[in-house]
């Protein structure tokens, strides 16, 4: 019961923080259709759509594959990384938009991996795993890329094309995948290691 009553603790946080940017966003827009294809642009509120659906279905004792849950673990605590590295403090936000970007950013990557520590099944997870997950952040890029080049405005200031050329954006790219597959093979060691002790 505690993990189940965790682990909605972390689907109200995502859900709550995507609604309140989808008022702000919408505040702006005045269109639900516009609203949504602004904010799928985005990898902060896809990952944390995929945080609010796994989690919910572990409130509701459903079965999450432990491959899936390490999935969307990893990728919200890319989020949350890539935030406190790159993006913190490039916007002034305030009211509703300062509230989602403080539940999108910062309390999902935090409560996540703390659930995760804490409740999941540990020794469950392989070193094939991180290659899988990877999946998930590589078919983001060319997506992000071909919006930014349609739409002239990029996601994220690091894949901006038209402002750091396009040998910049795939370096930056290298070094974020880098990054991602060594915390995916942590995942897996610390996962069983865990595994082990129990």
């Amino acid at each position: 019961m505690m993990a189940r009553f965790g682990a909605a603790l972390v689907a109200l946080a995502a859900v709550a923080g995507l609604g309140v940017q989808f008022q702000a966003t919408f505040a702006q827009t005045g269109s639900v259709a516009g609203t949504l294809w602004i904010l799928l642009r985005f990898f902060t509120v896809l990952t944390n759509v995929a945080v609010a659906m796994t989690f919910t279905a572990i409130a509701f004792d459903r079965r999450v594959a432990p491959r899936l849950l390490g999935g969307v673990l990893l990728a919200i605590l890319l989020v949350g990384v890539i935030y406190g590295l790159l993006l913190r403090g490039l916007l002034s936000l305030s009211g509703g938009a300062l509230l989602a970007d403080m539940l999108l950013h910062k309390v999902t990557p935090l409560l996540a991996p703390l659930w995760w520590l804490t409740c999941a099944r540990k020794g469950m997870l392989g070193w094939r795993d991180p290659w899988i997950w990877a999946l998930f952040p590589a078919a983001y890029l060319p997506y992000a890329l071909l919006r930014g080049a349609m739409e002239g405005r990029y996601a994220y200031p690091f894949l901006d094309v038209t402002k750091l050329g396009i040998g910049q954006v795939a370096l930056n790219a290298l070094l974020i995948a880098a990054g991602f597959l060594l915390a995916g093979h942590a995942l897996v060691w610390i996962d069983q290691r865990m595994g082990h002790r129990r």
